[in-house]
């Protein structure tokens, strides 16, 4: 099983951005503790700050993976490239984030991307992926 990580924009900072939202861990630490925890599954991961390397990769991926874990940090509440992209491929995608939005800034309660994901996960730290992980691995029946 593949499952590809894409991180939006800042998401690089992971550590040292707003720790008391973002906490204090580099996504680098705790990608190779998710990788422990799922040894049965190739965990691919790619960040960029940028729209359009983002669309790339999903691009790249979106037709031959088992599953995508988004976090497209701000570009989540504007980007209708995105949407179309992920509504363009097969590969499932889940929508995360770290922080829950819904109790942050009202521009951050709305997601363009969220229709044409399989799910949301958001507010629970870095664990947001782990739970993201465990849905593409054991999915949910609808």
């Amino acid at each position: 099983m593949k499952v590809q990580i894409i991180n939006g924009p800042n998401l690089n900072l992971l550590g040292s951005r707003e720790p008391e939202i973002y906490g204090n861990s580099r996504f680098d630490d705790y990608l190779r503790q998710l990788r422990e925890a799922f040894p049965m599954v190739e965990v691919f991961y790619y960040q960029s700050n940028v729209e359009g390397e983002l669309i790339n990769k999903l691009q790249e991926v979106g037709f031959s993976f088992d599953g995508i874990i988004l976090n497209a940090g701000g570009y989540t509440h504007t980007s209708v490239a995105l949407h179309d992209c992920i509504k363009a491929i097969t590969t499932p995608v889940v929508e995360v984030h770290i922080s829950n939005i819904y109790a942050r800034e009202e521009f951050r309660h709305r997601s363009i991307i969220s229709s044409v994901c399989r799910g949301t996960i958001a507010g629970f730290g870095l664990g947001s992926y782990k739970l993201a992980l465990s849905s593409i691995v054991e999915p949910i029946e609808h």
